[in-house]
């Protein structure tokens, strides 16, 4: 249970964090372009995934309702 809370915590944190500077900003403060873009925006996509679905069921969403929240979740992070 203590170790549920703590990943509860960081996902908290990295979505914030996420929140703040979306992958295509980061991506663009990074100066990057091409493959190099790509690879890290997809890396960011996953983690922002990642992070979305602690974050649904955290929340103890299902179906419909995790799916709704994850995929603006996700939105929100890549910043498309």
């Amino acid at each position: 249970m203590l170790r549920f809370c703590a990943i509860l915590v960081i996902s908290c944190f990295a979505t914030a964090a996420l929140a703040d500077d979306s992958c295509s900003v980061q991506a663009m403060n990074k100066k990057l372009a091409g493959a190099a873009k790509t690879s890290f925006v997809t890396k960011c996509t996953k983690d922002a995934t990642a992070a979305c679905d602690a974050q649904a069921a955290a929340k103890k969403l299902a179906g419909a309702a995790k799916t709704s929240f994850t995929k603006k979740c996700v939105s929100d992070a890549v910043g498309q």
